[in-house]
């Protein structure tokens, strides 16, 4: 139930503490007196749309707070709560909205902050409010099929036919999307199967490049190299022409000398065993140019080969927009996956069309089940509403539901119309036939039977009653009267025949004060203020005698 509201600088509301209690809650108050902006200050702290322009103009903020006592074991409501991270206290819930002139709307249940659509949420299993327009709602066949799956206790399949269904969707949406990718990879397939057998037939080697250009270059300057290698040979050797001795030969000539005086400048001998080392390490050199030479050869067929390897990367590469082989073999590599990807996206789709084959069997059958539940509560559920509607002086009134095939969705393959004569003859749908007070009784009939079998705990009519007055509205207002014995009910109303329902009335009204100033509240009525109240709903701005005896006949306190 709400136990509480407290409101500050919302529209006309400077400042609102006020607390509820159980069962049939009455508010009244003159056309223009702010029902509707006390009606909006609820529906922003249940996380309806803010902006700037609700706040009043006693500050740069407003915040109201709705104060709930909830059903501390409702598993859901529990779960919802926990989802945000807030205290379930017991089912003690306090949801609190704020609006600031230069910042975004906050939200908060129990001190912590959540986002808009989790008050949305959390009020849903809180409080049901019924605005004088709802009566639009009869042309929903969302609200409609609701109606009845409520009544017929669909709950469990209805979460089963949403699950398979968003099964259904998702495994639908894979597989086209699977489709149009292997549909694109087919356009690409043959060209990128020829670029993949050019990469494949080349054999790339990573590193071959650095080798060959260095091969290339030795093949193509071989003479110059083995002439070079030549006369660092001869440096080494002999001239007989000249006398000159080989370096070999003075190296050993000198280290002989040096050891020879030895004797007489000891540092010689270590001179001597140094040139012998340099003497080792050159003839070293030398073994190893001489080999070199011996395996340098010019080979004109080599250097073609090289080069036409050469030719054929350089190519690969320019082709391939790639700056070495490394990067040939990575698009090489890539090509394959991707023709790799194209074989086994083809099983994927197999495989993805069996499984949503599998989940379209299964959402049938759940659908079906639906369906049967709902024919067979179709003819109850008629009666049901049809006894309520001539319980409210429609004696004649014809109600039944026709359970017609629709487009598939997360509710089944079914929808509901609403069939009502007011005569009893000829049916048609309800939202084609029905005067305005009809539809409110209509509506009336089914929030009574929504809240029986949805065990919600606190429901609001504004205005429910609209176009229907005398015997109609006593009526209306006992309906009201008895869902409030096992819920709270508040009841925005006009009727006297209503307003004098219930035990609790709150009357909302403007005020002026000396400054022009402007501002709406609401207080609860003592017995004697009330017997006034339903007084000026029955006589008007002139409170008469007369109505003051037929107010407090209705309100049962009429005395001798």
């Amino acid at each position: 139930m709400l136990s509480r509201l407290q409101v500050r600088n919302y529209v006309l509301i400077d400042s609102l503490d006020i607390r509820f209690p159980e069962g049939l809650v009455i508010i009244t108050g003159q056309t223009g007196a702010g029902k509707s902006i006390l009606l909006g200050s609820i529906a922003l702290a249940l996380g309806s749309k803010a902006d700037a322009s609700v706040i009043g103009e006693n500050g740069d903020k407003c915040v109201v707070e709705a104060e709930f006592e909830a059903d501390p074991d409702d598993p859901v409501l529990r779960s919802l709560v926990g989802e945000m991270d807030a205290d379930w206290d017991d089912g003690h819930l306090i949801l609190r909205r704020m609006v600031g002139k230069t910042s975004r709307a906050r939200a908060f249940v129990n001190d912590t902050p959540v986002t808009a659509s989790s008050l949305q949420a959390l009020a849903g299993r809180l409080i049901d409010i019924h605005s004088q327009h709802q009566t639009l709602r009869l042309s929903d066949g969302k609200f409609r099929l609701s109606v009845l799956d409520h009544y017929a206790g669909n709950a469990a399949l209805l979460e089963e036919c949403s699950a398979a269904w968003s099964a259904c969707t998702s495994a639908l949406s894979e597989l086209e999307e699977l489709r149009e990718r292997i549909a694109r990879s087919q356009v690409r397939k043959e060209y990128n199967e020829a670029r993949y057998r050019q990469l494949e037939s080349a054999s790339l080697r990573e590193g071959e490049l650095e080798a060959l250009e260095a091969e290339q270059r030795q093949l193509a300057n071989a003479e110059e190299i083995k002439g070079g290698l030549y006369a660092v040979e001869n440096l080494f050797s002999d001239d007989d022409q000249t006398g000159r001795m080989s370096l070999d030969s003075v190296l050993r000539e000198a280290g002989r000398k040096l050891e020879k005086i030895s004797s007489y400048v000891p540092q010689a001998s270590a001179l001597s065993e140094r040139i012998e080392a340099s003497r080792v390490e050159l003839d070293d050199v030398l073994s190893e140019v001489s080999s070199l030479g011996e395996r340098m050869s010019f080979s004109p067929e080599r250097l073609s080969q090289v080069e036409d390897r050469l030719s054929l990367l350089y190519s690969l590469m320019q082709k391939f927009g790639c700056s070495d082989e490394a990067q040939l073999i990575a698009c090489r590599d890539s090509l394959s996956g991707e023709l790799f990807d194209t074989t086994a996206a083809q099983e994927r789709l197999e495989v993805l069309t069996a499984r949503l084959d599998s989940l379209k069997k299964n959402y049938d059958e759940i659908c079906a089940r639906l369906h049967s539940s709902r024919a067979l509560a179709a003819l109850p559920f008629a009666r049901a509403i049809e006894d309520s509607l001539r319980g409210l002086e429609l004696q004649n009134a014809v109600f039944s539901v026709e359970i017609r095939p629709s487009a598939p969705g997360s509710s089944g393959k079914d929808s509901a119309v609403f069939l009502f004569s007011s005569t009893g003859r000829n049916p048609v749908e309800v939202e084609k036939c029905a005067s305005g007070g009809e539809l409110s009784r209509i509506m009336l009939c089914l929030k009574d039977m929504m809240a029986r079998y949805t065990k919600m705990p606190t429901m609001v009519f504004d205005e429910i009653d609209t176009g229907v007055s005398g015997s109609v509205a006593d009526k209306i207002g006992s309906l009201i009267c008895s869902m409030g014995e096992n819920m709270q009910v508040f009841a925005i109303t006009h009727l006297p025949q209503v307003a004098a329902k219930g035990l609790a009335h709150y009357l909302v009204s403007k005020q002026t004060d000396e400054g022009g100033n402007t501002s709406t509240t609401i207080k609860k009525l003592s017995d004697d203020q009330r017997v006034l109240e339903v007084a000026r709903m029955l006589s008007g701005s002139e409170i008469t005698e007369a109505a003051i005896a037929n107010a407090k006949s209705l309100l049962g306190k009429l005395r001798d």
